[in-house]
């Protein structure tokens, strides 16, 4: 297939675009088709001529189509430009004349019309598109095909360069050519050098190009006047934009092999790479230095661009050679001067400052050139979120020149302070003020970053500049979390400031909830460090309302010696207390041996706990009380203790246990429970029994602990699994006789009354319904009824109650093993009390009797002088059946008398009561007489003379009484007055028994009843 029908077969396909890869290989055949044509060109002759202009017509159209396809910059829009040019070139080669004249009919390849043109004119040509087509196919990556072009392009510029122009009328367009072409050749050896591989030949050759076109400077009036003609003449003679094309082309270069060099890892490489860069920079800087600005209005934005390289390529290149850094900071000035003011805040701008930053840093330049040049950005970029982040990056890496990075920070803050306009200021100032927070912390003078920081706060608020609630809530989590890492590492006071930081008024948006906690910190942090008193003086700027402030105050006070009890009750009393923290000053109080504060926060969570609504905390509450009770025990044990506050604080206590007790769920663990109740009822058990000898203020108090382990003893009684030990019963009856026998008048009478009643049931059901008591047992038991017989006497006499206490001496009296001291006790109490009934007293007095008969119980003396009473009693009523008693009552003394009668018995029957009975009985005896009560007056005179044998002169005094009544019943009147006179001394010196003090007893009557009655019975 020819070359004409491949033509056919590719101009539909020329259409298409993008072009096939089909396509490309056949405008490459189509090319290598052509290329023969040129080293075998026929005579010109009608034909030839005829192809030769079409082939030439065809390559100039080829030519026109890659120029509108140059703007596809991809790896494929390459290959077909660069195919497209290879087969133009080509056939427009292969239509060239073989021998030129001076003057040929050409076409021109670019605008398509007929003109005359010179061999030189076609040379010129034919060598820009050859070198046009090399850097194709080399810039696609087909540099075999790129140096076989650009070795023809060699043959057409030694042609060129020998061609005579002797008018010199193509100097200017023969140089560009020659330019144009070395340039390519320049620009393919550098394609290949700055690929992946490096290849010292391709960039020499670049090189060697390079300097061709360069050379020496010479001025362009000179160079015109020098022959030979030098080859460094080209520069001068080329055009302004074509000296601009040139140093663009050198520029792209330049920045190719930057490009090519940033992507090495090794840096001496890449620091090579560089240096070659900058040559080609130098070059083309050189290049545009001399142009205009009038013919060339492009050259200032080229220079800018190659200074801008230039300058990267200085920076990078100094790893080889430190000078390049002041190369590169020095070219950036120069290109920050070619800047007017409206172009400042352009990212131009902004970017040559960012790399006199890097330029600076790697030169270690000292901080206030570093600052200036970061002022500079600040000052003039726009306050965008890239640019932010840009200027927070770069500072990061600055992070040891803190002097430096808070300036910057603070000089952002300004910038956003003064961009009011700006709605997205209030969140650059919130990363801002982040960055600052945590740059800070990294500072190690402390105290320099406290100032820096408060001076940034205080401007902002200053500015009445409010953070958002989000931003305010991110800056104080960043103050406690670097203030919690200086706690950890025991710096207390740089943890303080850091807390104490995030009071400030800027973050006013949650003030409310975080200052308080800031102060709590800040308050720990000094009471760590000893500093109590500035500790006291943080927490007291803390809301009060809230029970973590006033927790805080009670470690404060425990450390600092104040009273914190206080500070408990407030922290309890708070809205949002959390038991816990009770439970964190039991420990405190536990691990200062502060038993006081220990006692009232066991006490306050005690009523935590009862305040809860959940039954199944009551076993832990029962557990907490016992806590409190050991814990007054140790404070009542404790030399020099107020027992008057402390024991009824116990008592309290101990009656919230026995509640909590009784309140118990049933499902409760049995076995856990009947241990705490154990526990309890011993512990009061015992206390009270040793409260009986200590606690003489507080005596009361005794009785409630008995009281209370008697209530708890049953409870245990009633829990208990299985049998329970003997001594229970015996212990609810011992505690149950304490309790009342320790109470004292100053209570209610009637409450007291029935608590003695109900105490006398308790008692003998327990007597009742337990068979384990011994002989023993039961006459101690028996004597608790009997005390408590006397003590409701009592409480009845004071009550005035006679109704009920008969039947209480009653009840008494059947008794089997009641002394007859309780009856005396009785009589005593009775005696005293001026508004007793006779009838009652003589039951008691009775009692007594009957007692000391039955078990002769009493001693002669008390039997004779209350027998003496009740006589009197009795005989006073003067009725029939009283004087019948009465004689009963006297004849039972004759038969005492009879047993104890003798003068020498220590046990012998008083002697005034001798006297009292001989006359009583004698004078009774003639009252009834009188009343022709002949029997009785008969026994009552029968019992008067067998008493005269037991006194001095008693056969007289019989004889008397056995002969008088008869003669006459006056005849003893005298002594009887006698006898009358005797007894009444004689109960004057009567001296009654006393109650016993234990059972707290009334003082024994007086005989003035007694006197009176004697008397109402003598003439």
């Amino acid at each position: 297939m020819g070359h004409s029908d491949i033509l056919n077969a590719l101009k539909p396909e020329l259409k298409r675009n993008p072009l096939a890869r089909s396509t490309c290989a056949e405008l490459h055949r189509l090319a290598s088709l052509a290329e023969p044509l040129v080293r075998q060109r026929p005579r010109p002759t009608e034909d030839w001529i005829r192809i030769a202009n079409t082939l030439d017509s065809e390559g100039v159209s080829l030519w026109n189509t890659s120029a509108s396809a140059r703007d596809d910059d991809t790896e494929d829009g390459r290959a077909t430009i660069a195919a497209l040019r290879l087969a133009g070139f080509r056939l427009i080669e292969a239509g060239l004349e073989p021998k030129p004249g001076v003057e040929s009919n050409y076409t021109n390849y670019s605008r398509g019309n007929k003109v005359f043109i010179t061999t030189v004119t076609a040379l010129m040509h034919i060598l820009q598109l050859a070198s046009k087509a090399g850097v194709s196919l080399a810039g696609s990556g087909n540099h075999d095909t790129a140096a076989h072009v650009l070795a023809c392009a060699a043959q057409y510029e030694e042609a060129l360069k020998k061609a005579e122009d002797p008018e010199e009328q193509h100097a200017s367009s023969r140089a560009r050519a020659i330019v144009v072409y070395y340039s390519s050749r320049m620009e393919a050896a550098s394609t290949r050098s700055s690929g992946n591989a490096w290849r010292e030949d391709n960039n020499t050759v670049a090189e060697f190009m390079l300097q061709k076109i360069i050379g020496k400077r010479y001025p362009a009036a000179l160079l015109r006047l020098m022959r030979p003609r030098l080859e460094n003449e080209y520069l001068a003679l080329l055009l302004p934009q074509d000296r601009g094309s040139l140093a663009s082309k050198l520029l792209e270069i330049g920045k190719a092999l930057l490009r090519a060099g940033s992507r090495v890892t090794d840096v001496t490489l890449r620091g090579r790479r560089a240096g070659d860069a900058v040559k080609w920079l130098q070059k083309a800087f050189t290049v545009l230095e001399y142009l205009d600005e009038a013919s060339s209005p492009g050259k200032g934005d080229l220079k800018k661009s190659i200074l801008r390289s230039l300058s990267r390529a200085y920076f990078l290149s100094s790893s080889e050679d430190e000078e390049n850094l002041v190369r590169a900071e020095t070219t950036l000035n120069e290109l920050a001067s070619s800047m007017d003011m409206t172009e400042l805040t352009s990212n131009e701008h902004q970017q040559l400052q960012w790399m006199k930053i890097a330029i600076l840093k790697k030169r270690k330049a000292p901080q206030p050139v570093l600052l200036e040049a970061f002022q500079s950005i600040v000052n003039h970029m726009k306050l965008t979120e890239g640019n932010v982040t840009d200027v927070l990056q770069e500072l990061r890496s600055l992070n040891q020149e803190h002097v430096l990075v808070t300036a910057v920070h603070q000089r952002c803050l300004q910038r956003c302070i003064e961009a009011e306009d700006n709605p997205l200021a209030s969140g650059h100032v919130d990363r801002l003020i982040l960055s600052l927070i945590f740059h800070c912390s990294k500072d190690i003078d402390h105290s320099r970053a406290m100032k820096d920081l408060d001076a940034a706060f205080a401007n902002l608020a200053n500015a009445e500049f409010e953070l958002s609630r989000t931003s305010a809530t991110a800056c104080l989590t960043l103050l406690w979390q670097f203030g919690d890492r200086l706690y950890q590492a025991k710096r207390w006071p740089a943890a303080a400031d850091w807390f104490l930081a995030g009071t400030h008024q800027l973050f006013a948006a949650v003030s409310k909830l975080s200052d308080s906690r800031c102060l709590r910190k800040a308050a720990l942090c000094y009471v760590q460090q000893g500093n109590f008193a500035q500790a006291a003086a943080v927490i007291r700027r803390a809301a009060s309302d809230e029970a973590a402030t006033h927790y805080v105050k009670l470690l404060v006070a425990v450390h600092e010696g104040a009273k914190p009890i206080r500070a408990v009750k407030a922290m309890v009393t708070a809205s949002d207390f959390n038991h816990k923290m009770l439970m964190l000053a039991t420990r405190l109080a536990n691990e200062s041996d502060m038993k006081t504060l220990l006692l009232s926060v066991l006490e306050e969570l005690l009523e935590t706990v009862k305040a809860g609504d959940n039954p199944d905390i009551t076993p832990e509450a029962i557990t907490l009380v016992r806590c409190i009770i050991r814990l007054l025990v140790k404070l009542l044990g404790e030399p020099g203790c107020h027992q008057t506050q402390l024991v009824p604080v116990l008592v309290r206590h101990f009656k919230t246990a026995q509640a909590l007790v009784q309140n118990l769920d049933p499902r409760t663990n049995a076995a856990l429970i009947s241990r705490d109740i154990s526990w309890l009822w011993r512990t009061a058990y015992n206390i009270a029994v040793q409260g009986c000898a200590e606690w003489e203020d507080s005596l009361e108090c005794v009785s409630d602990l008995f009281d209370i382990a008697r209530q708890l003893l049953e409870c245990y009684n009633d829990s208990a699994l299985t049998d329970v030990d003997v001594e229970i019963p015996i212990h609810i009856m011992e505690a149950s006789f304490a309790a009342i026998a320790g109470r004292g008048l100053a209570e209610p009478m009637q409450a007291l009354s029935e608590d003695i009643a109900v105490s006398k049931k308790r008692i003998r059901a327990v007597i009742d319904s337990t068979k384990l008591l011994d002989a023993e047992d039961i006459t101690r038991v028996e004597s608790f009824i009997q005390v408590l017989h006397v003590f409701e006497a009592e409480i009845l006499c004071k009550l005035k109650d006679w109704e009920r206490l008969l039947p209480t001496i009653k009840d008494a009296m059947q008794s089997e093993v009641l002394a007859a001291d309780y009856f005396e006790a009785i009589t005593d109490i009775l005696w005293a009390e001026q508004d007793c009934p006779v009838h009652v007293l003589l039951t008691a007095l009775e009692a007594i009797l009957h007692t000391s008969l039955d078990r002769s119980s009493l001693s002669i003396d008390k039997f004779a002088r209350w027998l003496r009473a009740i006589c009197m009693m009795l005989l006073s009523r003067n009725t029939a059946a009283d004087r019948a008693k009465a004689i009963g009552y006297v004849e039972q003394a004759v038969h005492v008398l009879e047993n104890h009668g003798t003068e020498t018995d220590s046990e012998a029957y008083p002697m005034d009561e001798r006297h009292w009975l001989l006359g009583t009985a004698y004078n009774t005896g003639i009252e009834c007489l009188h009343a022709s009560s002949l029997d009785e007056a008969k026994r009552w005179f029968e019992a008067s003379s067998t008493v005269c044998r037991f006194i001095p002169n008693g056969n007289e005094r019989a004889e008397k009484v056995e002969t008088l009544p008869s003669a006459s019943p006056h005849i003893i009147t005298k002594d009887a007055l006698d006898i009358g006179n005797l007894l009444t001394a004689a109960g004057a010196l009567y001296n009654p028994l006393r109650r016993s003090a234990r059972l707290n007893l009334v003082a024994s009557p007086s005989f003035c009843l007694t006197q009176r009655l004697c008397s109402s019975f003598i003439d």
